[in-house]
């Protein structure tokens, strides 16, 4: 009697699918890693591309929401690829993927979310549907500050961008997105309990009746860069052999992370303040722009000379003491290094937990996004940084500047979060 032969079974395998933009494309890629070395799944990325027109006139969130509904024709052909030779297990989309569950569901793929950002921003996300109903005028208008379930109370003009006006399509989409939260089957937070112990607390409660997935903190997910003595590894870059030299803990790093980038006069005035506070710094210098503060989200690098905008006579006059870097640098490796002893920072969640992780004490700058939720979180709650003050003009004048960073690199804070 002949026994037919038994298939063979297909290997498992976890598609994710980022939204546009390295803040969420860079922590994926981290936790894709993780999958691969510690439960030894197969991990593929999809990424969506189907940008629509009129970028110019469109929020980013916006932008991003469209792309990834534009993009579902082929996110469904990739699934049916994939299905033929691997058994999916799950589709891990990001915050603003939702649309993408309605194509899981017609593979009978389970649905997460990856969420990149902080504890405190999900939180506000699950809230959003209830406080939509709640509050009749626009955020910023209220009396009060806003209370996020488990977090610190925020002031309306500090909830991140898109929620600013409640008219713009950029909050349709986004309370679209938060109303469909509870279709996943567990989100997966960037963050940890050490950081946000009561923002986690409150996403972890089963409260009766609540339909939200369960949460699973499994941050930091960042690059380290392991090297004995505090020093880097190996990279052919100037700024990490300039750091060599430099004494322990007393080069202030300034970068205003992949997308954010400040107007002319602002420029002015960083640079100005830099150099009245006498301190070492690295500046990740990128090109001013008037308009938008997230000008360069979806494209880094400068189309001009940045240090053309820079004053007069600046340069060579903190030659030695400064090094200035154009539009990009190592940011895990310097901030790694042993002589990087502060981070002036848009505050962007990677950025913030790269340096966490290393013990960096912060100067809080806000941009864009959820950054303002995140400054008011590292300064009033965690309390390891400091926030310089703008002025009736919105600029952050240089004599503000020179003493921020003053107090942050003179005071010699101990690094709070110290690693082994």
């Amino acid at each position: 009697m002949e026994h037919s032969q038994s298939p063979t079974p297909k290997a498992p395998l976890v598609a994710l699918m980022p939204t546009p933009g390295m803040g969420h494309l860079i922590p994926m890629i981290e936790f894709a890693k993780r999958l691969v070395v510690h439960h030894h799944l197969s991990v593929v990325l999809i990424i969506p591309t189907d940008a629509p027109p009129s970028k110019a006139q469109t929020t980013i969130e916006t932008l991003i929401s469209l792309t990834v509904l534009h993009s579902l024709p082929s996110l469904r052909h990739a699934l049916r690829s994939l299905s033929d030779s691997h058994r999916l297990l799950a589709l891990a989309v990001d915050l603003f993927g939702t649309d993408a569950f309605d194509v899981a569901a017609e593979f009978d793929v389970s649905p997460y979310i990856f969420y990149p950002s902080t504890a405190m921003a999900l939180s506000l996300f699950l809230h959003l549907p209830r406080l939509d109903e709640a509050v009749q005028c626009e955020y910023r208008e209220l009396q009060e500050p806003v209370r996020i379930p488990g977090c610190v109370p925020v002031h309306g003009k500090d909830l991140l961008d898109p929620v600013q006006d409640r008219k713009d399509e950029a909050y349709k989409w986004l309370l679209h997105h938060c109303k469909r939260y509870h279709l996943a089957e567990g989100i997966i937070e960037n963050s940890f309990s050490e950081l946000e112990p009561g923002a986690i607390k409150a996403l972890q409660s089963n409260e009766p009746g609540s339909t939200k997935p369960p949460v699973y903190a499994v941050g930091p997910l960042v690059k380290m860069e392991n090297a004995p003595n505090g020093i880097t590894q190996a990279c052919d870059c100037e700024c990490l052999r300039w750091l060599d030299d430099q004494p322990r803990g007393s080069v202030l790093f300034v970068s205003f992370g992949s997308g954010g980038t400040l107007s002319t006069a602002q420029m002015n005035e960083l640079a100005l303040g830099l150099e009245m506070s006498e301190q070492r710094f690295i500046w990740v210098v990128r090109s001013p722009n008037d308009g938008i503060a997230n000008a360069s989200y979806f494209s880094a690098q400068s189309q001009t000379d940045p240090y053309s905008f820079l004053p007069k006579g600046f340069v060579e006059r903190t030659k030695g003491r400064g090094l200035l870097v154009a539009s990009w640098a190592p940011q895990a490796q310097v901030l790694s290094h042993a002589s990087t002893g502060g981070f002036l920072t848009h505050c962007g969640w990677n950025s913030i937990l790269e340096s966490v992780v290393n013990g960096v004490p912060l100067v809080a700058w806000p941009l864009y996004a959820e950054q303002r939720m995140n400054a008011v979180m590292m300064t009033e709650e965690v309390r390891v940084a400091l926030r310089p003050k703008a002025s009736e003009s919105g600029i952050v004048e240089r004599e503000e500047i020179a003493r921020v960073v003053k107090d942050l690199m003179e005071v010699k804070k101990a690094r709070r979060f110290a690693t082994e």
